[in-house]
């Protein structure tokens, strides 16, 4: 049975290995530095001898690589790997900040367990366990201490422990993989410490100081799946970027609300403040123009009942929907309909009832297209293939002929 060295020599991204076994599309190595794909890390990319590694994985009990394109060796023969030491690099980083990121939930939550992780090319996700809900704070403060272990420079280490031994430690995590797969069937399991940070059950590479990490940066938080949540995080390189960018776009706001950085909340809260008034305003002003068209609005006979019809521009059917209700009756008319202008015509009809709105609106649908409906004292349609006063023009006509 061959296995990686990779989790327990991650630094090794050279070395000269034989050939034993050429299944179909791959080989199996007498021994290999590679780290085949499992538990939420991916595999290691690189080449063995002329050809790219496309995988890693292992099947019953050995590593098989496969290779892209034809593989020009026989069993026995010897043969380099280069693994991509970038790649290694940020796998490294990656994994061991999901510890780092789990010491600090261990600080912050009474109650918590491990739901999975994932490491991908840009982020990386930890799903976590938790008694309660977190909260944005929570966000701020587990980035906080995560790179403060980081700042810290605490050694990360990895030994085989006896499985029981392991099952008497308090305070190991363990993901139920591990504890019904794993540990089920193994004399031993590998376990992962930071030096007076966290430990726990991991078969992964990692470095050898958490200083090495990086700066962690956490992007977002969600919910897969009953009682987990999950988070997204950036390290290394991609962590820097994504704060530079985030700084760019805080400097941007700042500038355009005439603030400093520091004051963005304080500038928000006043921009918005001012928004809502003027919104408020531009609304009332809205109301008055509107009120102001429908007393002059052209009144005619129609069917033996006062309509009163119109175009109105700037405004959605939603917008006059109340005003138009309340200009019909008493001494105003029985019906009355406006035109919307604009890209996106619509009609609305307010009536007393003695002519049913949702009628007058088939009427109009059926002869300039669109849809609409509505009940005996208002109704609204769209999707005209008219312009308002088109529609108008139709509505002076008796019976629409």
């Amino acid at each position: 049975m061959t296995q990686s060295r990779a989790p327990e020599e991650p630094a090794v991204t050279s070395f000269e290995t034989t050939i034993e076994r050429k299944p179909e599309h791959g080989v199996v190595l007498s021994e290999t530095y590679f780290y085949p794909e499992a538990g939420g890390q991916p595999a290691d990319r690189g080449q063995l001898g002329n050809n790219a590694v496309l995988a890693v994985q292992e099947r019953d009990g050995e590593v098989i690589h496969t290779l892209d394109g034809s593989i020009d060796y026989e069993v026995g023969d010897q043969i380099t790997g280069q693994i991509d030491p970038t790649y290694r690099r940020y796998c490294q980083r990656a994994h061991s900040a999901s510890h780092v990121l789990y010491g600090a939930a261990r600080r912050l939550f009474e109650q918590l367990g491990y739901g999975g992780f994932n490491i991908g090319d840009e982020k990386i996700r930890v799903d976590l366990e938790t008694d309660r809900t977190p909260t944005d704070e929570d966000m701020i403060e587990l980035e906080r201490l995560a790179n403060r272990a980081v700042w810290s420079s605490r050694t990360v280490s990895w030994e085989e422990v006896p499985v029981e031994q392991a099952r008497s430690r308090s305070g190991i995590a363990f993901n139920t993989k591990t504890e019904e797969g794993v540990m089920a069937d193994a004399d031993s399991v590998r376990i992962v410490t930071i030096e007076g940070w966290d430990q726990a059950a991991c078969g992964g590479t990692h470095v050898s100081s958490t200083a090495e990490i990086g700066p962690v940066e956490l992007i977002d938080r969600s919910n897969p799946g009953k009682g987990l949540t999950r988070f997204e995080y950036a390290v290394g390189p991609a962590a820097i970027n994504r704060r530079a960018t985030i700084h760019e776009t805080a400097v941007a706001a700042a500038e355009a609300a005439d603030s400093q950085i520091s004051d963005l909340p304080d500038a928000i809260d006043r921009l918005t403040r001012q928004r809502e008034q003027l919104e408020s305003e531009i609304t009332q002003l809205r109301s008055t123009l509107l009120e102001s068209k429908l007393a002059t609005l052209e009144q005619f006979e129609r069917n033996d009942h006062t309509w009163a019809v119109g175009s109105v521009g700037g405004m959605a059917a939603n917008d006059v929907t109340e005003p138009l209700k309340r200009h019909v009756g008493e001494d105003g008319p029985e019906v009355a309909v406006l035109a919307g202008t604009g890209d996106a015509p619509f009609v609305a009809v307010a009536s007393t009832g003695v002519i049913e709105a949702g009628s007058v609106v088939t009427d109009i649908t059926d002869e300039f297209g669109g849809g609409g409906g509505g009940s005996q004292t208002f109704a609204q349609g769209g999707g005209l293939d008219a312009v308002a006063t088109d529609v108008i023009e139709y509505l002076r006509v008796p019976d629409g002929d």
